[in-house]
């Protein structure tokens, strides 16, 4: 079976942006009618949720940085559960956190704000009998515009009188003490990389299981495919030798690898031989 090297490049906003460059066969190309140089087309969302699956991994990860890395004001909030308000079951946690993001919601709407952005990751271990959850607890990335005790307030299943709420600091501290557990609200820490190390973080897997979703009002990775840029000769080329940093900044000019080490990774399979996976940020 006859095949090329596809490279896609995958569009993360202005600072962000992968690069997949592999082994495709002509079958593939037929059905999938894309050309030598194919036209942005938006990247499918992986239908599985849960973050023990790679493709489910990396598009959150692209998810984040495209609309949260150039938000000043947006929040990693992080909300767990006091005893006697522990959920019996991932989907009654769901549905809480649910709940806890539309009042988000309709505190925003009544101070003038834009619609709710959010990335929501529901983070839980599983018992001795391997179904009850256990240690529930989520992280969410939100866009920002409010206060932020406001929004740490909003973890309660108490109804906030907001006149009273900003005219009495006795109430206000009565309503903290009502939330359902813990809460902490964070700005964003963006670095040259945008968010993508709180997004791995988010994402990793140590000992338990994690599940995402999102807002339907989030902007989408594009992806764009070239087939004729590289050979099966020059991947091998360059898998075998692994250049540095300086080789990758003189293939996409403006650009240069995350990290020397986790920007780029290597790939080998005994049917379609070798593939390289770019991550990349704008240069300074």
């Amino acid at each position: 079976m006859r095949s090329f090297i596809r490279e896609k490049k995958i569009y993360c906003g202005n600072q962000y942006r992968e690069v997949d460059i592999f082994s495709y066969t002509d079958t593939q190309k037929t059905a999938s009618r894309r050309g030598k140089r194919s036209k942005k087309v938006r990247e499918s969302e992986p239908k599985q949720k849960n973050l023990n699956d790679k493709n489910a991994r990396r598009y959150l990860i692209q998810l984040g940085n495209l609309n949260f890395a150039g938000d000043d004001e947006a929040f990693h909030v992080t909300l767990t559960y006091s005893k006697k308000n522990l959920p019996q079951s991932i989907e009654e946690a769901e549905k809480e956190a649910g709940n806890y993001l539309r009042r988000i919601q309709y505190r925003r709407e009544k101070e003038g704000l834009e619609p709710i952005k959010y990335i929501l990751v529901h983070s839980y271990h599983t018992g001795k009998d391997g179904e009850k959850p256990t240690r529930i607890h989520h992280h969410i990335i939100m866009n920002g515009g409010l206060d932020r005790e406001l929004v740490e307030a909003m973890w309660t299943k108490t109804r906030v009188n907001w006149k009273k709420w900003k005219a009495d600091a006795a109430y206000r501290r009565q309503i903290c003490k009502d939330r359902i557990g813990y809460i902490n609200a964070d700005r964003l820490q963006t670095d040259e990389n945008g968010i993508a190390a709180l997004c791995s973080y988010l994402a990793k897997q140590p000992n338990g299981k994690k599940r995402w979703c999102s807002s339907q009002n989030l902007d989408k990775p594009y992806s764009r495919t070239n087939d004729g840029r590289y050979n099966h000769r020059q991947i091998e080329k360059i898998a075998r030798e692994r250049p540095g940093r300086e080789f990758w900044e003189k293939k996409y000019p403006g650009w240069t690898l995350t990290d020397e080490d986790y920007g780029v990774t290597y790939e080998y399979n005994d049917v379609t031989g070798w593939s390289i996976y770019l991550k990349l940020r704008k240069k300074e």
